[in-house]
């Protein structure tokens, strides 16, 4: 495999930096917090948890696979569905007979089992699919300050609930009134109703993967998942646009390949050589705002792919 497509090879060690953009966003809502935008409550860096990324990568997968019917592309973990009757199908779909070749066959046909791994030992008994520890390991993404989440209020042109609709058009008799119609706070209803969305103005966010190549050989990835993999990720903000997101984007995807399955380098001083710091005193809302440094040489054994942005900043 050239040096261009190292970062499709399965059986090398890769650990890679994302950035993600939130511009009046709300990047992953906190529902213990009323859907706040998740803080660190010391440093007031924003947070975005692995658990919010790996769903899009997913979800965008699922999407690829609606269109190129890929085997062995489906989602275990896909919303609707009760995950112990995904694993039971090993031993329906699949004639699995024990745990071990049920495990196998949910590797085979599920993508987020190869990469992600899965706990599958929950329901029956005999229709358990074990435990798969997953090749490729995400963390939470960190913003690079501290961000400042509040509430914007908005407002929907009609109420909810038709009763509401029917008071605000025919408020009932005052009785003081001998008759006269007329609006109090019990009878009015509703014309309108007050809501609020949760944002962060802006906020640049760094985070990292990792993926080990002796534990892809067990689950049986291949260069074509890794290609699928890289692919989802720059598109998982692309399909999944809301009103709280619209502002969200991949901003950088930098890959560090090993020239073999072990590693060559410890993965945070990796990490580290993808730097980001702010241009002089500004309050940051904008990638202008943020100087990207990449390394000018790298640690021997290492090579660098960078997918995002597609040229390499001056």
């Amino acid at each position: 495999m050239t040096t261009a497509n190292a970062h499709l090879d399965p059986t090398r060690k890769h650990d890679f930096v994302f950035l993600i953009e939130a511009v009046d966003s709300n990047p992953n809502g906190d529902p213990d917090n009323g859907g706040i935008p998740r803080t660190d409550p010391v440093t007031g860096q924003g947070l975005i948890t692995d658990v919010a990324i790996k769903r899009k990568i997913r979800n965008a997968v699922a999407m690829i696979n609606d269109y190129e019917e890929t085997p062995g592309n489906h989602i275990y973990v896909e919303a609707g569905v009760a995950l112990n009757a995904q694993h039971e199908r090993a031993y329906t779909d699949g004639a699995a007979t024990d745990t071990k070749s049920a495990q196998a066959w949910m590797c085979r046909n599920f993508f987020d089992v190869r990469m992600f791994g899965a706990v599958m030992t929950t329901g029956k008994r005999d229709r358990w699919a074990g435990r798969v520890q997953g090749p490729v390991q995400i963390g939470f993404a960190r913003s690079i300050d501290p961000v400042t989440p509040f509430d914007i209020g908005i407002t929907r042109l009609t109420p909810t609930r038709q009763e509401d609709v029917d008071a605000w058009n025919k408020p009932e008799p005052d009785s003081k009134d001998k008759g006269e119609k007329k609006k109090t706070k019990e009878n009015t209803g509703k014309e309108t109703e007050m809501g609020s969305k949760h944002i962060v103005p802006y906020g640049l966010y760094k985070g990292t993967g990792h993926f080990s190549a002796p534990l892809a050989k067990k689950t049986g990835v291949t260069t074509d998942d890794l290609a699928t993999f890289w692919r989802a990720f720059t598109l998982m903000f692309e399909h999944d646009r809301a009103a709280a997101r619209a502002g969200l984007a991949l901003r950088g995807l930098h890959i560090f390949t090993h020239d073999d399955a072990f590693g060559r380098a410890p993965a945070h001083e990796l990490a580290d050589l993808i730097e980001i710091t702010g241009r002089a005193d500004a309050t940051a809302r904008s990638l202008d705002d943020y100087k990207l440094t990449t390394p000018a040489t790298l640690p021997p054994g290492i090579t660098l792919t960078t997918l995002l942005p597609q040229t390499q900043p001056a």
